[in-house]
């Protein structure tokens, strides 16, 4: 068996168990904690529970793919496809196989670093504990050469160049935290744009940001794609939809467009704790279709939302629609946790064109709106909304509708060179 102790905003939450013979975790609430009434989980590990009888919380019946053997509190904190792959990557210089490495131990590897408020001890990997200066055109070479050839970049690195092994935890370091499946890092950057990693209490000056690589694809080196140039169009475009986001940029480096956001669950330098709907209510991500809007706004009244979050994510749900980001799945949608214990919806976040009607996972929406997965209509919206009291849906509903005809004109304004056609059909 194999323990972690379980931190939250750097004070004991409890501790997390490797079971080898069950292939999952079991996961009990420190006693001092309970006292402290924070429900961090309250629908899968709420607090009244634990402080009943002390519950050991242990979820067997999860799907592995998606929550490793954990319950969805912790399995957040794991990095996603591209974070896996590079940790596995990293793990292949030091003689070790995805295999050797259980769940709690790639906790521990990502020590401090997850995204949210909670930590993992003890820490595996000191080394990624660092504040590095890190060379942006450096992050980009080495990322797309793991990305390009897998298992053949495994073998020479770090047993013929220093260079490109230092490259490597640089990229380690700032990206296994990220979620998703596109190549991404967490950076810290200051006004004269010097990058750090972003995952450490970064020097005086510097904000917190995701940053998307551009030009870092199964193929050639350096191209420049437009997925950072369309994303930031559509940020632009979902702002006037009224759709509350964090500040986001475009970082152009050689040709390329990275597009970055700040970090929602960092403010003033303080963690704040999130959990995706995924997490929060054993949603799987990975089933498409199984899960719908109206499901999350239930979500949002088991955490007493205030009714203005609940616009925001009627918002959201219009918007997708209208302009094709099917990408909408469970993971998508996340909650943030004040010290207080408080709940609130976080910003909108992956909110771009994704839309492939050959495609496994777009080519339809991943969460039904009244029971559709495509055709959706104005009148499902307005369903939606009667199910929600919500008043004013056709204004909403209008005003979006407005915008996205404008798409061409935000196309323009980040020189888009090739715009895909928007016309929303409800």
């Amino acid at each position: 068996m194999v323990t972690a102790e379980v931190k939250l905003w750097d004070e004991r939450m409890g501790a997390v168990t490797w079971i080898t013979e069950l292939n999952c975790a079991s996961f009990q609430f420190d006693t001092q904690f309970l006292r402290k009434n924070r429900d961090v989980s309250p629908i899968h590990l709420p607090i009244s529970d634990a402080q009943r009888v002390n519950t050991t919380f242990m979820f067997s019946g999860l799907a592995f793919d998606t929550f490793q053997g954990l319950p969805g509190l912790l399995a957040d904190s794991l990095p996603d496809s591209f974070g896996h792959r590079l940790l596995d990557v990293w793990l292949a210089q030091k003689g070790l196989t995805p295999q050797h490495v259980n769940p709690v131990e790639r906790l521990c590897y990502m020590g401090t670093r997850s995204m949210g408020a909670l930590s993992f001890h003890p820490i595996k990997n000191h080394t990624f504990e660092q504040s590095n200066v890190l060379a942006l055109n450096e992050l980009v070479e080495i990322t797309q050469k793991i990305m390009a050839d897998k298992a053949q970049f495994a073998i020479p690195l770090g047993q013929t160049d220093k260079e490109k092994a230092q490259a490597l935890l640089n990229v380690l370091s700032v990206s296994t935290s990220a979620g998703g499946a596109r190549p991404k890092a967490i950076i810290a950057m200051n006004a004269s744009g010097e990058i750090r990693s972003g995952l450490i209490v970064a020097p005086e000056g510097f904000d917190y940001w995701l940053l998307k690589f551009d030009g870092v694809t199964e193929g050639e080196l350096g191209k420049p794609t437009e997925y950072g140039k369309r994303e930031y169009a559509y940020y632009l475009m979902a702002k006037d939809c009224g759709i509350e986001m964090s500040e986001c940029r475009l970082l152009e480096e050689n040709g390329r467009h990275h597009f970055m956001t700040t970090r929602f669950d960092r403010v003033n330098h303080e963690k704040i704790h999130m959990q995706t709907l995924c997490g929060l209510q054993h949603y799987d991500y990975r089933q498409a279709g199984a899960y719908s809007y109206e499901q999350a706004f239930a979500t949002m009244r088991q955490l007493n939302l205030k009714a203005h979050e609940a616009e925001q994510l009627f918002r959201r749900m219009v918007f997708n629609v209208m302009a094709k980001n099917q990408d909408d799945h469970t993971k998508n949608i996340s909650f943030l946790m004040d010290k207080k214990g408080t709940w609130h919806l976080s910003p909108a976040y992956d909110v771009t064109y994704a839309h492939n009607p050959l495609g496994q996972w777009t080519n339809q929406h991943q969460m039904r709106v009244n029971g559709k997965r495509e055709n959706i209509s104005v009148e499902d919206f307005s369903q939606v909304a009667r199910s929600i009291n919500l008043k004013h849906d056709n204004a909403i509903i209008e005003q979006i509708s407005d915008v996205i005809h404008a798409w061409p004109r935000y196309a323009k304004a980040v020189d888009l060179k090739s715009p895909h056609t928007l016309a929303p059909t409800v």
